[in-house]
């Protein structure tokens, strides 16, 4: 067997193991002749009160680039508004299951990441630049199969993301509000003026099962007013008033994020 296809089979056996192959398929709205991308969503977990420059500096001048020479782009970095940074999120694209399965090996192969990143890989055990790194492998909704880049991340104007994970009790259920996004959803909260970024149904990572998504807007207020639009939207309240979506989500965790000042999203 070819290195490719070994690799191919082997992630995505893995991440099935998270979710089952029958559920990865079973609903006709997850169907899509369209490639869809796959997303990492990489969260460094820091000491409270770390200086996180010294990571910042890795993620701007080493990984990014990096990612940036084998066609990986845009990879958004993010801290929570409000709070002390003691988490640095960072969201990959992937085009395929190839480029994911192989872009860490590319990454570290690559000269000018390890000049740039010296400090932070080479950090000394009395020093690390992070306490853990979380990662979770998602996959994008077959109704927004490409990661959009916000008019506000493409123009560097102030923006402020909301990043929602929806935890299900079953993962019957789980697929079923992936479904009901598909079903128009998505399209409910473009048409208000959510600016979806990405959805992604989790593959690999702990706490499946699981979908997250993330919206943009120029500021919280104009959020919140965009939220209220949906909510009145009748694509929406068709959605949900059918009972074949009921009980899908189970925990909703939400998060407002603001963009790192070299971040691409």
């Amino acid at each position: 067997m070819k290195r490719r296809s070994f690799l191919k089979t082997s992630v995505a056996a893995t991440g099935l193991a998270g979710l089952s192959s029958a559920g990865i398929t079973a609903s006709a709205a997850d169907t899509s002749p369209a490639p869809r991308d796959y997303y990492e969503l990489r969260v460094y977990r820091l000491k409270a009160g770390s200086d996180h420059h010294l990571l910042d500096d890795y993620l701007e001048k080493a990984l990014i680039p990096a990612l940036n020479r084998i066609d990986i782009s845009p990879v958004g970095v993010f801290t929570e508004m409000d709070k002390d940074v003691t988490s640095i999120y960072t969201l990959i694209p992937y085009p395929s299951i190839e480029s994911f399965s192989s872009a860490w090996a590319r990454v570290n192969a690559d000269a000018d990441y390890q000049k740039a990143g010296a400090d932070y890989l080479q950090a000394p055990k009395s020093d690390p630049r992070f306490e853990r790194i979380d990662s979770w492998l998602l996959l994008a909704f077959a109704g927004m199969p490409k990661l959009q880049l916000p008019a506000l991340s493409q123009e560097k104007k102030p923006r402020i993301f909301e990043m929602r994970t929806y935890d299900s009790h079953s993962e019957a259920k789980a697929l079923k509000k992936v479904e009901m996004f598909n079903s128009g959803e998505i399209d409910a909260m473009k048409e208000v003026g959510l600016g979806p970024v990405f959805y992604g149904q989790a593959l690999i990572g702990r706490d499946l099962p699981h979908l997250t998504y993330m919206l943009s807007a120029e500021d919280r207020a104009a959020h919140q007013k965009h939220f209220g639009a949906f909510g009145a939207h009748p694509t929406w309240k068709r959605l949900n008033g059918d009972p074949q979506y009921a009980d899908t989500v189970s925990k909703t965790t939400m998060r407002f994020l603001v963009p790192a000042a070299y971040s691409q999203i």
